[in-house]
């Protein structure tokens, strides 16, 4: 039997709540749930499913949204009606 090691990192709280009730509906532990990523990781050498950047967190965008909210501070920001909205 191959010699098993502990490693240890840090999650936030409700990530890893969200996760054990997660692996639990799945009858799993989260040990075995991330022994199953790491090994699929060893054997495809790539992350076995996509991984890309919420552009909502991009840094144009965050600038953008704090021009927005130091215009709503000082009571000069423009709002109008956009076609996608439904009343």
């Amino acid at each position: 039997m191959a010699q098993t090691v502990n490693v240890n990192f840090k999650l936030d709280a409700d990530v890893k709540k969200s996760m054990e009730i997660a692996c639990q509906d799945m009858g799993l532990s989260m040990s075995a749930a991330f022994t199953i990523f790491a090994k699929k990781v060893g054997r495809e050498r790539r992350i076995p499913f996509e991984v890309s950047a919420d552009p909502f967190y991009s840094e144009s965008n965050m600038e953008y949204l704090e021009k927005k909210m130091a215009e709503y501070r000082a009571g000069t920001l423009k709002v109008a009606e956009h076609s996608l909205i439904e009343e």
